[in-house]
């Protein structure tokens, strides 16, 4: 009987495992996150919000835009569609005049006014917050709400962006080549008092201290701990 010439069904890539620490490595990164929980014990999105609603409106925003410019934006969107039925009444041609200077402004317009028809329609004004239903929402993909389930302390979740990638690598918490690779590791090293936590942590460091082209080693609170200061601080 002729063998099948059907190609083998492609292998999924495997996701990467709970890594094994040593205890000197457990106590590294215990120690890491005890001296950012000293330096800043409850850490908090720096984008501008005062519910569920307005907190994911402003975090779809934020894709490919900076808080503070999405911040700018947003204090005089929430002044008249701080709720998703004011942001229907405001609709399209309403919302674009006050997001145009944030970036892929008619894309966003278009998702937060089908996500406000959503919430309306489905959810009695209110945002789920449940991670399948928030991901079903137009503009709003694992990103986007990982941050709002952290930030309101749903879950604890990592949104692994441009900066906590560099800073999980560059502290050698995680070794993934993908954002979804790392936050898997992050979740299975961080210490879990400090899980709901991290993802703050390690944004704000990579911001403002731990920067991509001249990190500020002589400014940094973990230094010592980091096992790429002899090749960052040159």
């Amino acid at each position: 009987m002729a063998k099948s010439s059907a190609p083998a069904p492609a292998k999924r890539p495997a996701k990467p495992g709970r890594r094994r620490l040593s205890p000197a490595e457990q106590a590294r990164i215990a120690t890491l996150f005890e001296r950012f929980e000293a330096a800043e014990s409850d850490p908090r999105t720096e984008l501008n919000y005062d519910s569920p609603y307005t907190l994911v409106t402003a975090v779809a925003l934020s894709a490919q835009a900076t808080d503070v410019g999405v911040n700018k934006a947003t204090a005089k969107l929430f002044a008249v569609a701080d709720t998703p039925e004011k942001m229907l009444e405001l609709g399209e041609a309403g919302l674009i005049p006050l997001i145009s200077s944030i970036g892929l402004f008619r894309t966003k317009a278009k998702n937060v006014i089908a996500a406000a028809r959503i919430l309306v329609e489905q959810h009695g004004g209110q945002v789920p917050l449940d991670r399948d239903a928030l991901q079903a929402l137009p503009g709003v993909g694992r990103k986007t709400a990982s941050v709002v389930l952290n930030e309101l302390r749903v879950e604890p979740a990592i949104a692994v962006d441009t900066h906590v990638f560099r800073v999980a690598h560059r502290l050698k918490l995680a070794f993934g080549k993908t954002p979804d690779q790392v936050e898997a590791e992050l979740m299975g090293v961080i210490p879990q008092p400090y899980l709901v936590r991290a993802h703050h942590w390690l944004i704000l460091h990579g911001r403002y201290v731990c920067v991509a082209r001249k990190p500020k080693c002589a400014e940094c609170p973990v230094a010592d701990l980091c096992p790429s200061r002899s090749l960052l601080d040159r």
